[in-house]
């Protein structure tokens, strides 16, 4: 018969693993899905827009979403701005 204690220590070792590999997988996932915009970007992964509602060029991270990081939620202009991210048809800028 086995020991509980050890049995339980054995489960929690192995739910903490699955746990990390899952946080990986879903990290990893995420990341690869913001790569899909194929958005131009600067020396530090920040992509290239220009913004909708101050009509000026930004270098700002998007997440998986398609949101860049200075999305406001029920703004008409940053919903249009996600809408053409996800579309592929934001206005974008080169150096």
């Amino acid at each position: 018969m086995s020991n509980p204690p050890r049995l339980a220590e054995l489960l929690r070792t192995k739910l903490r693993a699955a746990g990390q590999q899952y946080e990986t997988a879903r990290q990893e996932y995420d990341t690869g899905k913001a790569e899909t915009y194929d958005l131009p970007t600067d020396g530090e992964g920040n992509a290239r827009i220009v913004c909708r509602r101050d009509a000026e060029k930004r270098a700002v991270p998007v997440d998986s979403k398609g949101q860049p990081a200075c999305y406001e939620v029920d703004h008409p202009d940053c919903e249009g701005c996600v809408a053409d991210i996800r579309e592929g048809t934001v206005e974008t800028w080169e150096e």
